[in-house]
């Protein structure tokens, strides 16, 4: 005949049994409403930690190596929904487009998302046009230069707030003012030092500047009001960083010398 503790400990144990599958469910049910995981990403030709890349197969960057492993652990296909940067990734935080993103985090965005673990610092700065003789940031701060920057994005308005004097305007997409860059169109382009140094590689006579004027921190994030979705990611991330899919993704993706920087 089962003792008093053994029908307790059986007891807890059906519970436990009843309550994990529960438990599972309502985890898909936030982070993959419609049986996906919709992972928002965007693109640029240089990839990197935080853009994505188009291949003739689909997509490839740190993002969607992330998305992948995300969603073989959630148990759901993987969905990517593209952006041309992360201003429009925010802009579409609210609508119920995308479930999870990886991208760079500021005060402005973190009233739009919850964010988990910050898996990159980046160093913003400037690169400048072919011919031109700006070396500095005070050479760089003039009222007649123009500057270009991704719009809506945590670097250009880094961009603004550094600059007192030259004029700043904001462009939907990289590959926009890498031309114009190329032909003279801009003085100048605000990004990460990687992503700069990448281009400067494809137009001869850039310069990238040796000074920083902001620390970028790259973070995954969630939706608003999204909490076991936001524990989730938070616990995937931790896990990646330490077991290394991170430095897998990177390695897959052209940043082999690139060190993990985390907060």
């Amino acid at each position: 005949m089962p003792t008093p503790l053994w029908s307790a400990c059986a007891g807890l144990a059906l519970a436990a049994a009843i309550a994990m599958p529960a438990l599972a469910d309502g985890l898909k049910d936030e982070i993959a409403p419609t049986g996906k995981l919709r992972v928002a990403i965007a693109i640029s030709p240089a990839g990197g930690a935080f853009w994505s890349t188009k291949t003739e197969s689909g997509y490839a960057g740190v993002p969607v190596d992330l998305g992948k492993e995300m969603a073989a652990q959630v148990g759901v296909p993987v969905e990517f929904v593209v952006h041309q940067n992360s201003g429009q990734i925010t802009d579409a935080a609210a609508k119920g487009t995308w479930d999870v993103t990886f991208l760079p985090k500021d005060p402005e965005r973190e009233s739009k998302m919850m964010f988990g673990p910050i898996y990159e610092v980046a160093d913003a700065t400037y690169i400048v046009r072919p011919g031109s003789d700006i070396t500095s940031f005070a050479a760089l701060d003039q009222p007649a230069t123009k500057v270009a920057a991704v719009n809506n994005t945590t670097t250009m308005r880094g961009a603004i707030a550094h600059l007192k004097s030259a004029k700043v305007t904001g462009y939907q997409t990289y590959d926009e003012i890498f031309e114009l860059l190329k032909s003279g169109g801009v003085d100048a382009f605000a990004l990460s030092r990687d992503q700069l140094n990448k281009m400067a590689q494809k137009i001869p006579g850039t310069r990238v500047l040796d000074e920083t004027f902001k620390k970028t921190v790259t973070a995954v994030a969630v939706p608003l009001d999204h909490p076991q979705a936001l524990a989730f990611v938070t616990k995937f991330m931790t896990e990646a960083t330490t077991n290394g899919t991170l430095r897998k993704a990177y390695d897959n993706n052209g940043l082999k010398d690139s060190p993990i920087r985390t907060e």
